[in-house]
């Protein structure tokens, strides 16, 4: 703040921060007194009901006589098993992108030639207006990708003959340009990154149309261009375990709940990159990848088990990593026993870690996964079951196809708008009530006092300290 204000004093920024924690802060217990559902959580840590879909499904555990079971984590698109989808794409040696946003967007498989014009299609709309990369990514570079992403979405409201119409029809050509421009956006808003803030040459090149989507990132954000088969692929199966998490996830809570406003497709799309970029929530990949790199600089053996588990005890108690006190990668809302996705990237990963020189670093990630759920029982008393998630392996897949940190999570999002999209077109459908949930005021009745009788107290009292941090 001081930064941004620079004639503003520090005695008076601590005035203002000091008014502010006065008065904003709710103890924890009244949550549990007035019955709120705090993060639309229930009690038992189950999501709150909120709507339905048939878009997605993520499923972690059965209710049994009122209890929660842990299960084998499923995550079914469309009513197809998200893994046998990878599967089948993989026996078959294609790629798979394409066909699972056309799943989610349509609801049914499609046909080879249904396959090959909505490609063709996709890899058509992939450019972008020549003034729009000249005037909203390059005159206003960020060294946030996705905030710039997220600035650039914005910006194509501007672009769009049609904005603000939410028929059907206008939002399927919105969503089908997004999905498609989006992976082009962040390849261009990286590139001018490089430029004027790592001072590195920054290459752009013309999109190929014969390239699928994942193709077409490599040669992006590359120099020479060149990629091989087998890192398209991987990148693909990447792609496709993110396309869709369900309706509940943060990101498409967002999306369907600025979409229930009836506001135009871009508007609602950048609220989910920007729900997205949170390290709690897609940002965590990076989390993962800058905790492995603290890991390597501080414990001498870090395959060593015994040291492993001494430094992941110092994160927990929020003596080492970044003072969170979280270990990230491990945990999920949902999933129990396994996360599917980090199941097959934990595979790939096992398989590609060695060929390129990665080792290390998977032997630390399959360290923390099996090390974690003990500590976790043992330091801080948590008994149920916890897994692997998606972001615990997905940096290191990212790593080893040279793909920079700053990427990770809008490769996510790159993936994720096909999600966004038919949960936005569903809401628009099947929604037809503006979402609005309630929260109680409880704050207490006081009378105006004029401003000459007014006292300076800047104490923040205990009142208003949550007991946790008492």
């Amino acid at each position: 703040m001081s930064e941004f204000i620079s004639s503003v004093s520090d005695s008076d920024i601590k005035i203002l921060c000091d008014a502010l924690l006065k008065n904003n802060r709710i103890q924890k217990e009244a949550y549990s007194r007035f019955e709120v559902k705090r993060g639309l959580r229930n009690a038992d840590g189950t999501g709150v009901m909120a709507g339905l879909t048939r878009v997605c499904s993520v499923e972690g555990y059965y209710i049994d006589d009122g209890e929660r079971v842990p299960k084998p984590g499923r995550l079914v698109y469309r009513g197809i098993n998200m893994s046998d989808i990878v599967e089948g794409c993989k026996a078959e040696n294609r790629f798979g992108f394409e066909e699972v946003a056309w799943l989610l967007l349509f609801g049914d498989l499609p046909t080879q030639k249904q396959l090959d014009v909505f490609t063709n299609v996709l890899a058509q709309a992939r450019e972008l207006p020549d003034e729009f990369i000249e005037d909203i990514i390059m005159k206003a570079p960020s060294k946030n990708i996705m905030n710039k992403v997220g600035a650039a979405v914005l910006g194509l409201y501007a672009f769009d003959e049609n904005p603000d119409d939410t028929s059907v029809e206008n939002v399927l050509r919105q969503s089908i340009q997004l999905i498609a421009q989006i992976p082009t956006i962040m390849s261009y808003a990286y590139q001018v990154k490089r430029r004027v803030y790592d001072h590195k040459s920054m290459y752009i090149h013309q999109n190929n149309t014969k390239n699928t989507m994942a193709e077409s990132i490599l040669r992006s954000i590359r120099s020479d261009k060149k990629f091989t088969d087998e890192e398209a692929k991987i990148l693909d199966t990447c792609m496709m375990i993110h396309a869709e998490h369900g309706g509940g996830n943060n990101s498409t809570f967002a999306t369907r709940c600025v979409t229930s406003t009836g506001t135009d497709t871009y508007s609602a799309i950048a609220a989910g990159i920007g729900a997205l970029k949170g390290p709690k929530h897609g940002g965590a990949n990076v989390k993962v990848y800058e905790m492995v790199k603290d890991i390597k600089e501080n414990v001498k053996n870090p395959t060593d088990e015994g040291q492993l588990a001494d430094y992941l005890v110092k994160i927990l108690h929020k003596q080492a990593g970044d003072g969170s006190g979280l270990i990230y990668g491990m945990g999920h809302a949902v999933y129990t026993l396994s996360d599917p996705r980090a199941v097959i990237l934990k595979r790939d990963a096992g398989i590609y870690a060695a060929k390129y020189g990665y080792e290390e670093e998977y032997k630390i990630l399959e360290g923390i996964e099996r090390i974690s759920p003990e500590l976790f029982y043992k330091y801080k008393g948590i008994k149920k079951k916890i897994c692997a998630n998606v972001d615990l392996y997905s940096g290191l897949i990212y790593s080893i196809l040279k793909i920079p940190e700053e990427l990770f999570t809008p490769l996510f999002m790159s993936a994720r708008i096909a999600g966004w999209s038919a949960h936005r077109l569903e809401e628009i459908l099947s929604g037809g009530k503006i979402m609005r949930p309630a929260y109680k005021n409880v704050s207490l009745p006081r009378e105006f006092v004029p401003i000459g009788d007014r006292i300076d107290n800047h104490t923040v009292s205990s009142e208003y300290i949550p007991s946790e941090e008492r």
